[in-house]
């Protein structure tokens, strides 16, 4: 067995940390305060080639596999967390359906724009009573002629108002439950089509969580993205994919909490010796840095058996729910180990706390993925 990256692997994994690094760290704190989306930057990423890094060169994508993607958002989330997730997003949850079912024509309008950076997509499946429990769609699709007419809200929708491109699940048949769902393909401006509530949270300050609202929003039937009652299933592969996003997130994250204490830790003097000679400080610091270690192989080796076209979901859940707690577990031992300079917004700490915790939320809680793990293990898969 293999673990070691290949050379193209280790070139993207260095070209993406140098403008982590370089272009993201130095102006992240100050977004972050502001609540500011960082476009400029998205769009920097875009030009390197990193917003559609697994759709083919000729639909204007890196040609990249999963791997590599994984390091490339480890990178960016390492430095920024926000910047992360708008990434990841555009990545897995808008080019991964265009790409894997989008019609020629489809790919052309819709898919290759956001994978060259030339505009950024969003993903609209979650609903006010439709969280965990996907299934429940309040919002509606009818046919109208040639064309179809949407009503209904989504929230907590990443890149909601910076983006150009939605994909959009809507209730075509009630009675079908599941089956009965739909996705459709939305652009920013189709008549109809607004934005509600952005949200005022926690962590992830400068990524953008908004409402997305349909009021008898008219669109060309020709937007249906696959087949008509397969939108459950297509949602359901593309949160596989967007999980092991979420893990490589929760990993920068991570990682960035345990090179902040390792600097503090041999910089702070307490008892006439740095506290990183101290017993509870090595302890902490060893069981970080092991567990990230863990976390790392679940998330390479998730994206392996995608690249490899193996079953994903249950590698890609249990990827999802190991890093994603082991995130916010490194990201309490950093701030223990800064004490209280780790309460402070002086420190970057307090920062890594506040956005670990999203990672055990969106794209399926650590219930869920539970949930996903275990019944791929009692099915024998």
């Amino acid at each position: 067995m293999d673990f070691a990256l290949s050379k193209e692997q280790l070139m993207i994994q260095q070209m993406v940390r140098e403008f982590a690094q370089n272009e993201i760290e130095p102006i992240v704190a100050e977004y972050e305060a502001e609540g500011r989306f960082p476009e400029e930057i998205i769009k920097r990423l875009g030009e390197i080639g990193i917003l559609g890094m697994t759709v083919p060169k000729e639909l204007g994508g890196g040609g990249c596999d999963t791997v590599s993607y994984t390091l490339a958002i480890e990178e960016i989330s390492r430095a920024c967390a926000s910047t992360g997730i708008a990434v990841s997003v555009n990545n897995s949850l808008a080019c991964f359906p265009l790409l894997t079912f989008g019609t020629d024509e489809q790919k052309a309008e819709f898919l290759t724009p956001i994978a060259n950076g030339s505009s950024l997509g969003a993903f609209g499946l979650t609903e006010p009573s439709a969280g965990s429990d996907a299934a429940m769609q309040q919002t509606v699709a009818v046919k109208d002629g040639d064309d179809y007419v949407i009503n209904g809200i989504k929230h907590f929708i990443t890149n909601a108002t910076v983006a150009e491109v939605y994909i959009v699940f809507a209730m075509e048949d009630k009675s079908k439950g599941t089956r009965g769902i739909t996705t459709f393909i939305l652009k920013k401006g189709d008549p109809g089509f607004t934005f509600g509530t952005i949200e005022d949270k926690l962590g992830i300050r400068a990524s953008i969580q908004a409402e997305l609202v349909f009021e008898n929003c008219r669109i060309p039937a020709s937007r249906m993205l696959g087949q008509s009652g397969k939108g459950f299933k297509i949602a359901m592969m593309t949160l596989d994919v967007g999980r092991i996003g979420v893990a490589s997130q929760a990993l920068g994250i991570a990682q960035a909490s345990l090179d902040r204490s390792i600097q503090f830790a041999n910089e702070r003097e307490q008892f006439g010796k740095p506290i990183g000679r101290l017993g509870a400080i090595q302890e902490a610091v060893a069981n970080m840095a092991t567990d990230i270690e863990a976390a790392r192989m679940l998330v390479r080796y998730a994206a392996w058996c995608k690249d490899s076209g193996k079953p994903f979901s249950k590698e890609a859940a249990m990827a999802k729910l190991f890093a994603s707690e082991m995130a916010m577990a490194s990201a309490t031992k950093a701030i223990q180990i800064h004490g209280g300079y780790g309460y402070i917004k002086d420190y970057p700490v307090e920062r890594y706390f506040r956005d670990a915790k999203i990672t055990e939320i969106y794209e399926g809680t650590s219930e869920i993925q539970r949930l996903v793990i275990a019944l791929n293990v009692l099915s024998g898969k």
